[in-house]
């Protein structure tokens, strides 16, 4: 009995408790919701930021366009007392100046890299014929040695009127051409400085980064040139009636012209005179060969005068070590000069007392491209 009272009084009890549990879950959320509306937002996620791309520093930018700068190349030859070259100076031992200012040598080229555009002129005219066939097979015989692959020769007649007769070519080719040439059949009249004037402005036409050379064998005697005849205004029937100072002045011109026209080809001239001592004999000779040796040290070559046949052959072989050892020097030169302007330069070499030099005494300078 009292088992079934204890189950009467518990099961109201028990109705309250689980009222009292159910009732109590709404407000226990109520009041976390509540707590949870009160807190501060949750940070943003992290994340990881891309690695930025670095920027590449600004490149130098160097100036190198020179608008009144000209690019001056002066072959070099350095010979000790006897004549020998002197090898294995460097661009510390040379100082060049340009009109009495010392320049800054920008780079000293080497010969072998630099292709040799050669005018060739032989004299044919009757004054000069004594030594001919001995002549050509010399001349050949240099061509050959001289000229490499990438070199090339022109050949020139001097007669009453300059010929070209072969345009730049092997050596081969210019030799056997050269083999072919005759002598004039008369003693005729020899216009020498027109054939070197167009002998150099045949080569101002070449590649300006070649090194121009004229070897002309001759006696450098003049009496027909159209150079002449302009410097002294009359024709030249009536050249012939002047007095000799007149023809020593009117020759000056003249020369001065044919200058002119190697220094703007920036050519070197050298000469090989065949008539030996006999270009002593007289006005014409005399003058012709020196005339011929004003345009070598003008341009930095050389003139010979051989007194037998076979100086020849050590003649041209001179000629050709001294092309193939030239000092290739290279400077900018900064000038607004015009065209018709000569700008002398004068090239040294200090350390070395004991030796001579002989270079190019100055250029024209070029029109500057636009």
């Amino acid at each position: 009995m009292m088992l079934g009272v204890e189950k009467r009084h518990l099961r109201p009890a028990f109705l309250v408790g689980v009222l009292a549990v159910f009732l109590s879950v709404p407000i226990a959320v109520v009041h976390s919701q509540k707590r949870v509306k009160d807190l501060p937002p949750p940070p943003p996620l992290w994340k990881a930021k891309p690695t930025p791309t670095p920027t590449p520093p600004e490149k130098e930018v160097i100036d190198v366009i020179r608008t009144t700068s000209n690019l001056i190349m002066v072959p070099v030859s350095v010979v000790d007392r006897n004549g020998q070259a002197v090898q294995g100076l460097g661009k510390t031992d040379f100082r060049l100046e340009e009109e009495g200012k010392a320049q800054e040598i920008a780079e000293m080229g080497d010969p072998e890299q630099v292709p040799l555009e050669i005018a060739l002129l032989v004299d044919v005219s009757g004054s000069t014929n004594t030594r001919f066939e001995f002549e050509k097979t010399a001349a050949a015989g240099f061509l050959r040695q001289v000229l490499k692959k990438d070199d090339r020769a022109s050949l020139f007649l001097i007669d009453r009127v300059p010929v070209l007769k072969q345009v730049s070519t092997t050596a081969d080719a210019a030799a056997n051409a050269l083999l072919g040439f005759s002598p004039a059949a008369d003693k005729g009249p020899t216009a020498f400085y027109d054939s070197v004037v167009q002998a150099a402005q045949y080569l101002e036409k070449t590649p300006s980064r070649h090194r121009r050379v004229i070897v002309v064998i001759s006696d450098g005697a003049d009496n027909f040139s159209e150079v002449i005849k302009k410097a002294i205004g009359t024709t030249f029937e009536e050249q012939m009636s002047v007095s000799p100072e007149v023809k020593d002045r009117v020759n000056a011109r003249a020369l001065a012209e044919v200058e002119r026209n190697l220094q703007r080809a920036d050519a070197v001239f050298y000469a090989i005179n065949p008539a030996g001592n006999t270009m002593y004999l007289n006005v014409i000779t005399r003058r012709g060969h020196e005339g011929m040796q004003r345009l070598a040290d003008s341009t930095g070559g050389n003139t010979f005068v051989p007194e037998v046949d076979a100086d020849l052959t050590a003649i041209f072989n001179r000629i050709a070590a001294e092309l193939r050892g030239q000092y290739l020097i290279q400077y900018y030169a900064n000038n607004e000069a015009p065209p018709t302007q000569f700008r002398r330069i004068r090239v040294t070499v200090p350390t070395r007392a004991d030796v001579k030099v002989r270079a190019r005494q100055g250029y024209y300078p070029k029109k500057q491209q636009d």
